[in-house]
């Protein structure tokens, strides 16, 4: 009887970028008994890592060319000229183009070949959570996605790719590249990065300003936002207002809504109409095509915010964290 993975494990998967997913991705796919090859320029930054993991990565291209899964894991930015130098030369009739975001499909920056397949699996998790979930025989989740079958097979192999990265443990969900791609997108911007900063950064601003210190600040809106966001993972809503006190319930209730309120909706729209009409990812290319300019200098206005300062001394003194 056929398992879910054969159809996988008699193909070559190569691997391009050995990355935070590129790493997982490998090992992960190696010790599930997959034929992995992982391509990188000799002297790059991830060569000696993919070495010491036991592999010996070969140049890009030759990776690409005897390849039946092809995986794009370099960052965004470098996709495109990567697919156009060392894949699109060499790639086979039929082989699967894969994906761990659909950036560079959605917004057209990369255009397969008819004879291709192109799909996308998505762990909903950082590389290093993909991996060691897996060696301790869990998985995370993962989004799938078909957006071109030339060979009837391209569904059936991303889902093989899904449980070979241990997310058949976890939960394989089904989805389209438009919709991985803009709401990945809006998540990072509105919640969970500029959205979650910008909100930690102001509460910290509101209480150094009005005298408080700033150890104290740290504490109250940065470093106890774990216990809340270990809860809310573990048990959305309902868990956190079971294990937080009921004065922080009563103030949770009255007070989150004059801080996030229509209008903070409002621009929360205004964000994803920009990523859904394509203005984020135009501007977001041409920025990386300019050298990064305005980049790299909000990048260090936000590294030199008080918070960061603060931090970076109470970090030292907590014994418990890891590098």
């Amino acid at each position: 009887m056929s398992q879910p993975m054969d159809i996988l494990k008699s193909k070559t998967v190569a691997i391009l970028g050995y990355g935070s997913q590129g790493r997982a991705h490998a090992l992960n796919l190696k010790d599930s008994g997959i034929k992995v090859v992982v391509g990188l320029r000799t002297g790059g930054a991830t060569f000696a890592k993919a070495q010491a993991d036991g592999f010996a990565p070969i140049s890009p291209e030759l990776a690409a060319k005897d390849a039946d899964v092809i995986c794009m894991l370099m960052p965004d930015t470098a996709q495109k000229a990567a697919y156009e130098t060392f894949v699109l030369p060499v790639m086979k009739q039929g082989a699967l183009l894969m994906f761990a975001h659909g950036f560079n499909i959605q917004y057209g920056q990369i255009v397969p070949p008819a004879h291709a397949d192109v799909a996308l699996v998505a762990p909903k998790a950082p590389g290093a959570l993909v991996r060691r979930q897996y060696e301790e025989g869990k998985g995370v989740p993962s989004l799938y996605a078909v957006h071109q079958d030339a060979t009837g097979k391209a569904k059936d192999i991303a889902l093989a790719y899904a449980i070979a990265i241990g997310s058949g443990h976890a939960g394989i969900l089904q989805t389209t590249f438009k919709e991985e791609t803009e709401t990945d997108l809006f998540g990072e911007q509105a919640v969970l990065c500029g959205g979650a900063t910008e909100l930690i950064n102001a509460g910290f601003e509101t209480l150094v300003e009005a005298g408080y210190q700033p150890e104290l600040a740290y504490f109250e809106v940065l470093h106890e936002l774990k216990l809340i966001v270990d809860l809310l993972y573990e048990g959305g809503f309902a868990k956190m207002h079971q294990f937080i006190s009921d004065t922080a319930k009563w103030g949770d209730l009255i007070s989150g809504p004059r801080i996030i309120d229509a209008s903070t909706k409002a621009r929360m729209k205004d964000v994803l109409t920009d990523i859904q009409s394509g203005k984020f990812a135009r501007d977001w290319i041409a920025e990386d095509a300019a050298g990064r300019p305005n980049y790299k200098a909000l990048m260090q206005k936000d590294l030199d915010l008080k918070i960061e300062e603060v931090g970076v001394k109470m970090r030292a003194q907590m014994s418990w964290l890891k590098p």
